[in-house]
């Protein structure tokens, strides 16, 4: 099952920080269950915001050079308030370091100003073409949907005119972003190499997370 459980991306600095919001709406199906009569979002739900969000600066901060960003562990959570319907999580997501593929995050999610959750997150990144046959064109489709996305999660970022080429994630002067490698400079209000083109969404966590 693919989902997303953002509804727009406020503020981005690729390959460093984040922050996104979510909405929760009593329509969405799961609060039927969680509870009948204490509707509030699960909290595995709100820790698959958090890490739809972190992919989001990964993706950006790579120009899409991956497919896939997964979680591979979550450390340290921690829940506060809970998000009823018609409440706005708002997600905060910095990345702290990478390691090959392996990149860490400290993530934040409030409501009202008040914190309802925090992790340590690991996300991993890899394209199917290094894992299945004939994996290139999956990677293909998959990244088209993702920029699709994209431009619909941060539609100021389809401003008309060229992005500006710099060393990625980067002003000048400025230190190297965690991620280190070379892509397009992102800001609000320009748009981004292929911003008319696709997006997509983090794979469920099916899971992965570990609360330690």
């Amino acid at each position: 099952m693919r989902f997303t459980l953002l509804d727009r991306v406020t503020a981005i600095d690729p390959g460093k920080s984040i922050t996104a919001i979510k909405t929760l709406t009593l329509s969405e199906e799961y609060l039927a269950d969680h509870f009948p009569r204490f509707p509030v979002m699960p909290g595995v739900l709100m820790l698959e915001s958090m890490t739809q969000a972190a992919a989001w600066t990964i993706r950006l901060g790579e120009d899409f050079a991956h497919s896939i960003v997964v979680l591979r562990s979550a450390k340290n959570v921690k829940y506060g308030d809970f998000v009823e319907p018609g409440k706005v999580l708002t997600v905060n997501a910095e990345v702290l370091s990478q390691e090959g593929a392996l990149t860490k995050v400290k993530a934040t999610g409030t409501v009202g100003g008040r914190t309802s959750l925090t992790a340590r997150l690991v996300l991993e990144r890899y394209n199917l073409a290094d894992r299945m046959a004939h994996g290139d064109a999956l990677d293909a489709r998959i990244r088209s949907e993702m920029r699709k996305l994209w431009a619909v999660l941060h539609p100021a970022g389809r401003g008309a005119g060229h992005a500006r080429p710099v060393v990625y994630g980067t002003a000048v002067g400025a230190a190297p972003s965690p991620l280190g490698s070379a892509a397009s400079s992102y800001r609000q209000g320009e748009s981004m190499p292929g911003a008319g083109k696709a997006p997509a969404i983090s794979p469920p966590l099916d899971g992965m997370v570990s609360a330690g």
